[in-house]
């Protein structure tokens, strides 16, 4: 499912007790060795997250492969595992 990654990062905030700052939204499968899987549709998702006003994406590093980033206007941040999302998100 798309939602993985997002569910992940909604229970490790709620475990640590600091929250995903505003702005920040992220997509992505996430495998049992922590790998996180690319999506469908990830450009339509990128721009539908930059319509809904998020300053911050966090996507697969394999759906950002031969991707024109330049036309969105929101910073999106590929990642191979679970780990650099978490860095990402909570340093």
């Amino acid at each position: 499912m798309a939602m993985d990654l997002s569910i992940l990062a909604a229970v490790i905030s709620s475990n640590i007790d600091i929250p995903v700052e505003s702005g920040w939204c992220m997509c992505g499968e996430v495998g049992l060795s922590g790998e996180v899987r690319p999506v469908n549709r990830i450009e339509q998702r990128i721009a539908e997250a930059e319509k809904l006003g998020f300053t911050d994406i966090i996507i697969p590093k394999n759906n950002a492969t031969g991707m024109n980033t330049k036309r969105f206007h929101i910073s999106i941040h590929p990642v191979r595992k679970v780990e650099e999302a978490l860095k990402l998100l909570f340093g």
